[in-house]
């Protein structure tokens, strides 16, 4: 029970206003939406406008999210479109995208399926 109610705290690290600093936002909008129910903190970052902080997070691309909380520290590098490997870089566990079929061991890897 506790997983479901962690707040996500996350920080999205692009540059300037590209088309693709605008598509990643879009994405991590939507899945935030959709998955994450208001159980979330968004803050977005310009390297251009912050590179010292840039620097001290040791970003070396972007568009890179940053999931600060819950812990572990993870991150997500790229447009965001794929939505299933956001919330698995996240470790974001949804109903929506996990079917009953589907197994994974303690550590997250996945479990062949057995018939």
């Amino acid at each position: 029970m506790e997983a479901v109610l962690s707040k996500y705290i996350l920080t999205l690290y692009v540059t300037g206003t590209s088309p693709r600093t605008r598509v990643a936002i879009d994405n991590l909008n939507r899945i935030c939406k959709q998955e994450l129910d208001g159980r979330y903190e968004l803050e977005i970052v310009d390297v251009l406008e912050h590179p010292q902080r840039a620097e001290d997070e040791r970003i070396l691309a972007t568009p890179t999210l940053i999931k600060q909380l819950p812990p572990p520290l993870r991150r997500v590098i790229g447009d965001l479109s794929d939505k299933n490997k956001v919330l698995l870089g996240l470790e974001v566990h949804s109903d929506m995208h996990t079917s009953p079929s589907s197994s994974s061991t303690s550590n997250g890897a996945p479990q062949p399926e057995v018939s």
